[in-house]
């Protein structure tokens, strides 16, 4: 019997909560971070591999979700149900460093966008940007834990604040659009045509991009569950993410029909206020820059809740240590927040040895939430392997799993090489945490089991190679590491 009541959202809210829950501040800056390391070609591939990967994904959380009602404690319990509490816990590690290493992306992207309208924090990396975003931050820091939740007005503000400049852009791009430009440099080959392993390169390019503007794509099918009629959960996941699919799509394409690719490249952030004004004049980047700061002023409070709650939810369930689940008063989770927002705080500094800041950290903070989307994808396929034949769409489960994980396995290694190995110094840094929980939270006498100490110590020494590296060739020299010139470094 369908279920049905007043309160429950219909087919239409549903997509449009999946759809407002995904886009991001990210889609702003989108056409240059697409553009920077690949042709239009290339980008139609990449996004065609998003989109069923994406989608796969999203299946799984939803299957899992309505399979395992009982694992509450968010995408990374997945892992520790499947694989053990160490990997349960880097899930959770990783999930939470992309939290707050997003937010750092997040407030050099809106510092950018603050200096159209005042100039004196130049391209949102210097030391004024630095004070004005830490007065944002701390204002949502003590914001929170005075117990203030984001009120839906204040989301509806939001939503519309960031959806009106992109319709007004997509509008424009279509009146402004010319094929020759577009299909001039197709390829970005060196022949100018199609060559296999140049554009599977620049796909790979595109894929922590593709990652960053997706990230939350598990929040949105929690959403969905919220549905009017039960048929309408799957529905709404698929629909709003084909939605949010061509919405992305036709930002990168359409631009690239507008600008050639090495203009696209060069512009400043947020880019697409630089291509509107292009395009319309002054007015165009008002629009664009306004909405942007609106769009992640509420995004950043909104991840500083949850990068702080996230650590709080997990020490309760034991896989973080017991002092991030202290409250105050108010019901906020203190210790946590405070504990997260110094982090936040710390590497802002960085913007001021960084060239690329906002580019440096959402590449770091895909990185960082792959670990727990591949093991929500390999536990999507253990668990369906282990159910009993006759359970209904048990097939189509599995199929939903291997396609996930190969998915998940292939952003693995279109990640950038340099990026893996700052990351295996962030998951390092986690051992110590790890090692502290087990002995003195959970009392336990064995830390690691024998593939867990195996795992522990590949990352230990990736760490080590890490550090290495960045003292031969400086951060932005280990940032560049493409896979292929792994033989190099030795």
């Amino acid at each position: 019997m369908e279920e049905s009541g007043k309160g429950k959202l219909s087919l239409l809210e549903l997509i449009a909560l999946v759809v407002g829950s995904i886009i991001g501040g990210g889609v702003f800056n989108l056409m240059h971070d697409m553009a920077a390391g690949a042709g239009a070609g290339a980008i139609i591939i990449g996004w065609v591999i998003t989109g069923i990967g994406m989608l796969m994904l999203a299946k799984t959380f939803q299957n899992l979700t309505m399979k395992r009602p009982d694992l509450e404690a968010g995408v990374y319990s997945y892992a520790e149900a499947g694989f053990g509490k160490y990997m349960g816990f880097n899930s959770a590690w990783g999930y939470w460093l992309s939290a707050w290493l997003g937010n750092v992306g997040y407030a050099t992207l809106m510092m950018s966008a603050v200096a159209y309208f005042f100039p004196v924090f130049k391209d949102g990396q210097n030391i004024w940007s630095i004070l004005a975003a830490s007065v944002i931050l701390w204002a949502c820091h003590f914001m929170i834990l005075r117990g203030v939740e984001s009120a839906s007005f204040v989301n509806t503000i939001i939503t519309i604040a960031k959806l009106i400049p992109i319709f007004i852009f997509l509008v424009t791009m279509i009146i402004a659009f010319r094929l020759g430009v577009f299909t001039s440099g197709f390829w970005y080959t060196p022949s100018g045509d199609f060559q296999f392993s140049n554009v599977m390169s620049q796909v790979r390019n595109t894929m922590l991009v593709t990652v960053w503007v997706f990230i939350g794509i598990e929040g949105a099918v929690v959403f969905s569950g919220r549905a009017r009629r039960r048929k309408d959960v799957g529905r709404a996941t698929v629909l709003g993410i084909i939605t949010v699919i061509l919405i992305y799509a036709l930002i990168t394409l359409l631009s690239l029909g507008v600008m050639r690719r090495a203009g696209l490249a060069e512009l400043s952030q947020p880019a697409m206020a630089a291509l509107l004004q292009s395009v319309v004049g002054k007015w165009g980047a008002v629009l664009v820059n306004a909405g942007l700061i609106i769009s992640v002023i509420g995004a950043w409070l909104s991840w500083t809740m949850f990068a702080g709650q996230l650590p709080y939810e997990a020490a309760k369930e034991g896989t973080f240590p017991k002092i991030f689940a202290k409250e105050n008063k108010n019901g906020a989770p203190v210790n946590s927040l405070w504990f997260t927002n110094i982090c936040v705080e710390l590497f802002m500094f960085s913007y001021l040895i960084t060239a690329q800041a906002y580019h440096f950290f959402y590449s770091i903070a895909s990185a960082a939430i792959l670990i727990p989307y591949a093991f929500s994808a390999f536990y999507q396929l253990k668990y369906s392997l282990q159910e009993d034949a006759s359970v209904a769409g048990r097939t189509g489960n599995i199929w939903v799993g291997v396609i996930s994980s190969i998915y998940a396995v292939w952003l693995l290694y279109a990640a950038n090489l340099g990026y893996i190995l700052l990351m295996s110094l962030l998951f390092a840094a986690g051992i110590p945490v790890y090692w502290l929980l087990q002995k003195r939270d959970n009392k336990a006498e064995k830390v690691f089991g024998p593939t867990e100490m195996v795992v522990a110590i590949l990352v230990a020494l990736l760490a080590l190679l890490t550090i290495f590296e960045i003292f031969h060739l400086g951060v932005n020299g280990v940032t560049g590491l493409e896979w292929g010139t792994f033989s190099d470094m030795f």
